[in-house]
């Protein structure tokens, strides 16, 4: 553990991979990585890190690695596309990240002390904000830096919430015991129930397959952004509660995702088996699938 990879044959490896990624930016190489920029390329950026997190989903080492060499393309290729332009070259991005490496952790490359994760991180913050410190020219007309500066917008909003929330409980803007945000879900809840419902009252309509399908009506553009406004509230509680509890919002989703992905391939297989298409099933039939599955996973899970 800890060990750096074979270094001759790291050398070697990266050596050939920025070699192999120039000419194909070069006059000779090949017409769409010329044509690239760092604004076209950003959709494949976020595209294989999703893809590298479904890999590692399913523990596949193999997967891993080819997916882990597509994140890497992506940095290389981004870093040619800056020297081409005059910007940067690989060589500072690796310098640099290799010194905030070292700034960042003081209790192992300096004279600081860390004994537990918490002290790591917040070593991590001095640094940072130390370093955001030093980016103010000293004019006073510039606003005082934010605590949630540099959270990326483009990160997806449960795992932005969870990090927004995490910099501002950081400084002590947190409810002080977490089961105080069991009290806040249920005031969202009500909120949002509030702008659902003409009333605001619960129709008394248990969760289940039973009756006829309602259509849904339409709703009014005025109505629909208060909803959407109690939707994104609702979230970021949720999304409050995973951090309190140590768990990440993002991953849960994820999750969530993958196990109603199953289950729906399970109606799917189902359906099939039957000789009947999804389009003329029940919902009746539908849920027999689903909760067959559901039972054979947690059979699967208990042993």
């Amino acid at each position: 553990m800890g060990q750096p990879p074979n270094l001759d044959r790291f050398r070697r490896g990266a050596v050939a991979l920025v070699e192999t990624i120039a000419r194909l930016r070069s006059p000779s190489g090949c017409p769409w990585d010329r044509e690239q920029t760092l604004a076209s390329i950003k959709p494949y950026t976020l595209e294989e890190v999703h893809e590298l997190l479904e890999a590692i989903d399913a523990d596949d080492n193999a997967a891993i690695c080819d997916e882990l060499g597509d994140v890497l393309l992506q940095v290389v290729l981004d870093a040619q596309i800056a020297a081409d332009e005059g910007r940067f070259d690989l060589n500072d991005v690796v310098e640099t990240l290799t010194a905030k490496m070292i700034r960042r952790h003081p209790h192992v490359f300096g004279d600081e002390t860390a004994a537990t994760a918490e002290d790591v991180r917040r070593h991590w913050q001095a640094v940072k904000e130390k370093e955001s410190a030093s980016t103010d020219d000293g004019s006073p007309d510039d606003a005082l830096p934010s605590h949630l500066a540099g959270v990326p917008i483009a990160l997806p909003a449960l795992a932005r919430a969870a990090k927004l929330s995490k910099r501002a409980a950081a400084v002590g803007y947190d409810w002080p015991h977490r089961a105080m945000l069991l009290d806040k879900l249920q005031e969202e809840l009500d909120e949002l129930r509030i702008e659902l419902l003409a009333a605001g009252e619960l129709p008394s309509l248990p969760a289940g397959i039973e009756g006829p399908v309602v259509r849904d009506e339409e709703v009014d553009a005025e109505v629909r952004d208060r909803i959407e406004e109690e939707c994104g509230d609702l979230l970021f509680v949720v999304a409050n509660i995973a951090r309190r509890w140590g768990v990440n919002p993002e991953e849960a989703l994820r999750r969530t995702n993958a196990k109603f992905m199953r289950r729906f391939a399970a109606i799917e297989a189902g359906c099939h088996a039957a000789g009947v298409s999804l389009e003329t099933a029940t919902l009746d039939q539908m849920e027999v699938f689903y909760q067959a599955e559901k039972r054979r996973e947690k059979q699967a899970n208990a042993h």
